[in-house]
């Protein structure tokens, strides 16, 4: 059994398919297929289940699942070392976050990190939080970043520097001439938000309840960009990262509005797996990661 017979195993159960298994190994389908019936044969058991267009890991599936991608981070840990001797740093770093940090937050640090270090494969992935977390604890990224980092059991969570939150709105709206604003003049005002269960939108809602603030909720979105073309066409108002507007400021499309007597932030983390090795790549680009930008 070889290590790359694994890597193929693993990446079915991740991305659910063998289609996109065979494009992530450049191998063809059939020989993903063959490659998890070697596994099934060796170990004498069903791994996984194919319903539909769905592929999921049975129990014996769900054991080898975790035991393989232990295998394959400790593999890209010790080759990533043995390869960096004398030669610079090297290996891969996979890196998970949400559409609002990763466009917005991390531009300036991956340039820098693949200008420093061009040995090094870098891939990001956008998703939602649930799934970062999701894919920090079955090892499928080295590590994940996250507005409003949770402990969670098997999550060692690295601060990094908060957002500050402002007001935005079209450029027609009352608001629009104004200075600065008082968080108590948002109740009863038509307001864009996200959607239920996202980190953003429960922090929010507790901002809201802790002044006694009743918005209008008018839509509701799972990503800021709408968000953003919802406010811009004069739906309402919302309250979104400074960093995450600058290009529409300056455009004139939204107006940012500070607020007065109040800050508010988003906290930003980076999770990582508790007492999981770090490769030497995953480490600068942590590092990069906590130097003020």
């Amino acid at each position: 059994m070889q290590i790359e017979t694994l890597k193929v195993f693993c990446d079915v159960v991740e991305s659910k398919s063998f289609s996109q298994a065979a494009i992530r190994n450049t191998i063809t389908q059939s020989a993903v297929s063959q490659q998890v019936k070697n596994l099934e044969a060796r170990f004498e058991s069903q791994l996984l289940v194919r319903g539909g267009r769905s592929i999921t890991p049975t129990e014996a599936g769900n054991i080898l699942y975790q035991a393989a991608r232990e295998i394959l981070q400790r593999f890209d840990h010790f080759q990533s070392e043995l390869k960096s001797l004398g030669r610079g740093i090297t290996g891969t770093v996979r890196v998970a976050t949400v559409h609002s940090v990763g466009l917005y937050e991390m531009t300036k640090v991956i340039k820098t990190f693949l200008k420093k270090y061009p040995r090094v494969n870098l891939h990001i992935d956008y998703n939602r939080a649930t799934r970062v977390y999701e894919n920090c604890l079955n090892g499928s990224i080295d590590l994940g970043i996250v507005p409003y980092p949770k402990p969670r059991k098997g999550i060692h969570i690295i601060s990094l520097p908060a957002d500050l939150l402002i007001l935005i709105c079209s450029p027609e709206h009352p608001f629009a001439h104004r200075h600065q604003v008082d968080i108590h003049e948002l109740d009863a005002q038509n307001f864009v938000a996200f959607e239920k269960g996202i980190p953003s939108r429960q922090a929010l809602d507790q901002i809201f309840r802790k002044h006694n603030i009743k918005v209008r909720v008018v839509t509701e979105f799972d990503n800021i960009e709408t968000i953003k073309r919802s406010v811009e066409i004069g739906a309402g108002l919302s309250i979104v990262p400074l960093l995450s507007v600058q290009r529409e400021v300056l455009a004139g499309a939204l107006v940012q509005i500070p607020f007065v007597r109040h800050n508010f932030f988003r906290p930003l983390g980076i999770i990582v797996r508790r007492n999981h090795p770090m490769t030497p790549a995953v480490e600068k680009f942590i590092e990069l990661l906590q130097r003020p930008q």
